[in-house]
């Protein structure tokens, strides 16, 4: 299905071509960054895509060749050919113009040292995602503007109840949005998965047990949004710890997941190392689990890691937007008190967001925030729990209860 729908992340190229030799936008496949180039793309940017063989053989056998003459151009799928990325480095340094090179990629390259190390200084990364609630509405939020600020903006309706667990279970992929009936969103997700793994994955590295990738991500689904022990997890596939981390690596290098790290300090003894993966798509997660409308009837207890996914997400895209994007991180304690998602800023504010996937919300749901607000003291702007409520509450200095609806709020806010 067409994307149409606006992309934030277009103000954000637009600036980057005016003064950067080559702008990456990158993402995971099927998210929408082929449409989104191809609206920059005119006879003065001529489109390429190395997902056509015979590009990607030219650009694989003479990628000096293959890039002269090309001024302004649109590259689509570049991780493709590693040897042509290296080339645009030596192009790039005998013009230094900007806007020359608009890219995309389907892998996270900045993970390779090669690509790393070449077009550092060269080129800005716009990351892209799938579509957001934000992007759906067509309304840009200001929900990260305003939390910094120390406000909590008025929440947008039409995010409780049933429209909220559709959303949930939609995810933003436009394919996804396209299918209807639960079956259909499964053997997409289903084909998706395998494409990737086949095409993309094969690419990125040798894998020598390439079967056992679609089954760690299965696990993972199974174990989203909590800690991550790869020991355990591999112990379940017949895998070691180390080729358990380098599988997981790879989907977060295709942007199937994402690793969350600890929030620390280095005064601070009692705080967990563990990392988290997070898949970046509510919807691929709750077709990979398995999850339908008719289950969450059943059994509601499903919800919450798919809710939670779906907030990561939304604010992962949000702070994308920004021209200073926040570092996402998670709070937890050794005891168990957590918070789900904490955004730090370069000058250390920070905004904490737990999720709730239920309508009313008590004093103990803001423990992990209580204790995040003493470690960070007057650096923490403000610290929400999101819930399945219609009432914005205070629980205490710069701490607030928000309906899910404030994630998406466009209005000027309220003193927190």
């Amino acid at each position: 299905m067409p994307d149409l729908l606006p992309r934030y992340a277009c103000e954000r190229i637009r600036l980057a071509l005016t003064d950067t030799p080559v702008v990456l936008v990158n993402g995971p496949r099927q998210c929408g960054k082929t449409t989104l180039v191809r609206s920059f793309a005119s006879g003065s940017r001529p489109y390429f895509t190395l997902d056509d063989e015979t590009v990607l053989a030219a650009a694989q056998s003479d990628p000096v060749a293959f890039l002269r003459g090309l001024d302004g151009a649109v590259i689509d799928e570049v991780q493709r050919s590693p040897a042509l990325l290296r080339t645009l480095k030596l192009t790039v340094d005998q013009d230094r113009r900007p806007g020359r090179f608009l890219l995309t990629g389907s892998a996270n390259l900045l993970t390779l040292p090669q690509v790393a190390d070449s077009l550092a200084g060269r080129m800005e990364v716009v990351p892209l995602l799938p579509l957001s609630g934000a992007e759906v509405m067509g309304q840009r939020p200001a929900f990260l503007r305003l939390a910094f600020d120390g406000r909590l903006p008025a929440a947008a309706s039409g995010w409780q109840a049933q429209a909220l667990v559709d959303a949930v279970l939609t995810g933003g992929y436009p394919e996804m949005r396209s299918r209807t009936q639960p079956e259909r969103r499964r053997a997409w997700a289903r084909d998706y998965v395998n494409g990737i793994v086949q095409r993309d994955i094969r690419d990125l590295a040798d894998v020598g047990r390439l079967d056992q990738v679609p089954r760690l991500l299965r696990a993972l689904a199974a174990h989203a949004g909590q800690l991550t022990n790869f020991s355990q997890l591999g112990g379940q596939l017949g895998l070691d710890d180390k080729t358990c981390r380098r599988y997981a690596g790879l989907l977060e290098q295709v942007f199937l997941v994402r690793r969350l790290e600890p929030w620390h300090r280095s005064d601070l003894k009692r705080l967990v190392k563990t990392p988290k993966l997070h898949f970046v798509d509510s919807g691929l997660l709750a077709a990979l689990q398995g999850v339908t409308h008719e289950r969450l009837a059943q059994d509601r207890t499903r919800f919450g890691a798919l809710l939670e996914t779906f907030v990561f997400a939304e604010l992962l895209k949000q702070a994308g937007w920004e021209t200073d994007p926040p570092r996402p991180s998670f709070f937890r304690t050794r005891d168990g008190d957590e918070v789900d998602v904490v955004l730090e800023r370069d000058d250390g504010s920070m905004v904490a967001v737990e999720v709730k996937a239920a309508a009313t919300v008590t004093a103990a749901d803001f423990k992990g925030l209580q204790m995040l607000a003493q470690a960070a003291g007057d650096a923490l702007a403000l610290g929400v729990v999101l819930y399945d409520g219609d009432k914005a509450l205070p629980f205490g200095d710069r701490l607030w209860a928000a309906p899910m609806g404030a994630l998406f709020a466009a209005d000027t806010g309220r003193p927190a």
